[in-house]
C-alpha cells in the first residue's frame, strides 16, 4: 500500500509525475509540460487521471493542463498566490494546506524564489517531495522573480525534512548541474562519486530523479552554502549562509 509514483519524461528535459494512491486508486499528476505523454503513460496503466497538482507558471509546466482536464476531467490545484498566471484552478492552496490523493496526504510548501508563486508538495508517508524548478538535483531553478534570500530560505526549509526523502525536480539537469559543482567543490569525495553515479545512469539512458535528500545534502553546492569548507573555498568564510548562496548562483548563472 502507498503512493505510487511514474516518472514522465517530457518535452525536451522535463519530467510530469504520476501520483497513484494504492489503496484508494487515484491518480493525480505533478505538473503537465504537454498532454501527450501523460495519456500515454495513463493508457499503458489502464489509469485516469483525477487530479492535476501545479507547482508554477512556466509554460513548461502547465501547458498540457487544460488539454488533460478537457479528458479527464480531473481536479486542478495550484497556488492560490498565483492564481493569475495558472491555469483556471479547481482548489487554489497556500503554504501548509494539504491535498489529497485518494488516501495519502500531500502538504503545500511555499517556495518563492524561481518565482514567486512556486510551490512544492511533500507526501510525507510516501517520503517524496516534488520540488520542480525550486531545489533541482544537484542544482536550484534560476531566480527568475525571487531573491537569493528567498530561495535560501525555501531551500533550507526542503533542506530540514527526512534525509531518506526521495526527491522528484521539474528537468533533467544533473548532467550539467554536477559539471558546475564540481568547478566549485572539486575537493568533495561524495561529489566525486556522485559525479561518476550520474554520468553512468545518463550514459545508460536512465533518468536522475528521484535522488535521496541526504545524498543532495552531501553533493548539491546550493544546499551546501552554510557548509563552512565550501564558503573557505569560495572565500567567504565569514559570511552569512544567504549570501554564500547568492555567491554561488551568481556563478553558476554566468557558468
Amino acid at each position: 500500500m502507498g503512493l505510487e509514483i511514474v516518472v514522465v519524461p517530457c518535452l525536451r528535459d522535463n519530467y510530469a509525475y504520476l501520483l497513484r494512491d494504492v489503496a484508494g486508486r487515484r491518480v493525480a499528476v505533478v505538473d503537465a509540460p504537454e498532454p501527450k505523454p501523460i495519456e500515454e503513460a495513463l493508457a499503458a496503466r489502464g489509469w485516469t487521471l483525477d487530479m492535476i497538482l501545479i507547482t508554477h507558471h512556466h509554460a513548461d509546466h502547465i501547458d498540457g493542463v487544460d488539454a488533460l482536464r478537457e479528458t479527464y476531467g480531473a481536479t486542478v490545484v495550484g497556488a492560490a498566490a498565483d492564481r493569475r498566471r495558472l491555469p483556471a484552478l479547481d482548489i487554489a492552496v497556500e503554504d501548509g494546506d494539504t491535498v489529497a490523493v485518494g488516501a495519502s496526504m500531500g502538504e503545500v510548501i511555499d517556495v518563492p524564489g524561481h518565482t514567486v508563486g512556486h510551490v512544492a508538495y511533500y507526501f510525507a508517508g510516501a517520503g517524496a517531495l516534488f520540488s520542480a524548478d525550486s531545489l533541482m538535483i544537484m542544482g536550484c531553478g534560476r531566480l527568475f522573480e525571487g531573491t537569493a534570500d528567498q530561495m535560501w530560505r525555501s531551500l533550507s526549509r526542503m533542506a530540514a525534512l527526512p534525509g531518506e526523502t526521495r526527491v522528484y525536480s521539474g528537468h533533467e539537469y544533473a548532467q550539467a548541474n554536477t559539471r558546475f559543482a564540481l568547478s566549485i567543490d572539486g575537493d568533495n569525495p561524495a561529489l566525486a562519486a556522485r559525479a561518476a553515479e550520474i554520468e553512468a545512469a545518463r550514459a545508460n539512458g536512465f533518468p536522475t530523479v528521484p535522488a535521496r535528500l541526504d545524498l543532495e545534502l552531501a553533493t548539491n553546492p546550493f544546499l551546501r552554502a552554510r557548509d563552512p569548507a565550501l564558503k573557505a573555498r569560495l572565500g567567504l568564510p565569514n559570511s552569512p549562509d544567504a549570501q554564500v548562496f547568492a555567491e554561488i548562483r551568481k556563478r553558476k548563472d554566468a557558468y
